[in-house]
């Protein structure tokens, strides 16, 4: 069975539940409207308008870099957007697909601890020696970041995202930063040992650039590493064929996602990328997260069902936004989707899986 500490920290029951989620009002009574901070508009038309910033700070934070300068977090770490009942990250509005409230926050920390199982409780596969500094793209609730610092107290480890959802009580080695990294990163060239990506599937429209901006950060023989997962689960026995809803669901997701420039299925060419963008000694790890636990051996039945349970749990923050917003679908529409998927999570003929990718490479001695 799986650490007790990490079972713990990713807030979730010993027992996997399958549970539908209520909807909730989208708007609210008695809250006014706030304007979000400039950016070049929202990638996805919003069904709510209203904002909402915290009474509380993050003391974690320390500054956040809005395009080619570095700006006071005042007045944005704390404002959210709602849309169909659920949270978003105001700055850069759109420009991520997924809630940041805490349901989807603690799928997040499922999935950390999903990719802690497949890597026997390693954190990275990188062959890094004493790194002393750590750059951590699309930290999400931070957990990765903080649990590095935890591993190399000698090291600063910042993490970088959109939304300001971490804790404040860290090492005092870890900070966040709240950025856009689909711009120029304004991280000094050649300052990190270590660049850590995961997760980033859908977010990024221009993944060449983006590794290059990884490249260029790293320090000469510093580690990229960028771990990712399908979001359309297959099956070796033909159990998930072309008209199952697990099928529908993925193939949906990667038909929306392509209408903003962006792409879910990105763990196919990683390798590919990373190697084009100047790395050496790239290594790939591909794997498989069953989709409930289904199979002989032990550690692929955890997996399944730890991932059933983040799918479970994660599915309607994973598909609203996307298919509303995009594809055109009511709320009403999606859930009926969402609640034959969660059906599907619990029917034992089914031996579905979705694919995972982890890859790593050096920047060369002499770039």
């Amino acid at each position: 069975m799986a650490d007790c500490d990490e079972v713990a920290r990713a807030k979730s029951p010993d027992q996997p539940p399958v549970d539908d989620g209520s909807r909730q009002s989208t708007t609210p009574p008695g809250v006014t409207d706030v304007a979000s901070p400039a950016n070049d508009g929202p990638i996805f038309p919003a069904h709510s308008e209203f904002l909402e910033q915290d009474d509380d700070g993050d003391s974690a934070y320390v500054e956040l870099s809005a395009g080619s300068e570095t700006t006071s977090l005042a007045s944005y770490i704390n404002r959210h957007r709602y849309e169909n009942g659920r949270r978003y990250h105001a700055y850069q509005d759109g420009a991520y697909w997924a809630p940041n409230d805490e349901v989807h926050n603690d799928a997040m920390d499922i999935a950390h601890h999903l990719w802690l199982l497949a890597l026997d409780n390693q954190l990275h596969l990188a062959p890094i020696v004493n790194p002393q500094s750590i750059l951590d793209v699309g930290t999400g609730t931070g957990i990765w970041a903080i649990d590095m610092a935890d591993k190399y107290p000698s090291a600063k480890v910042i993490g970088v995202d959109l939304s300001a959802t971490q804790p404040d009580w860290i090492a005092p080695n870890c900070t966040f930063q709240v950025d856009d990294v689909t711009l120029p990163w304004t991280h000094r060239p050649s300052s990190y040992d270590f660049v850590h990506i995961r997760e980033m599937f859908g977010s990024i429209g221009d993944w060449d650039a983006f590794f290059g901006e990884a490249y260029k950060t790293l320090k000469p023989g510093g580690w990229l590493e960028n771990a990712e997962h399908s979001v359309l689960p297959v099956a070796d026995d033909g159990t998930v064929g072309p008209d199952h809803v697990f099928t529908k669901y993925g193939e949906l997701m990667s038909e929306l996602a392509g209408k903003l420039g962006k792409e879910f299925e990105v763990w196919q060419h990683s390798k590919d990328r990373m190697i084009n963008a100047g790395f050496v000694d790239v290594v790939e790890r591909r794997g498989k997260w069953p989709m409930r636990g289904w199979g002989k051996d032990p550690k692929m039945r955890e997996l399944g069902r730890w991932n059933q349970l983040r799918v479970s749990q994660g599915i309607e923050g994973f598909a609203l936004r996307m298919f509303t917003t995009v594809g055109g679908w009511s709320y009403t529409e999606v859930q009926a989707l969402l609640g034959q998927i969660r059906a599907a999570l619990l029917d034992k003929s089914v031996h579905g899986y979705l694919a995972t990718s982890i890859v790593y490479g050096r920047k060369p001695l002499d770039a």
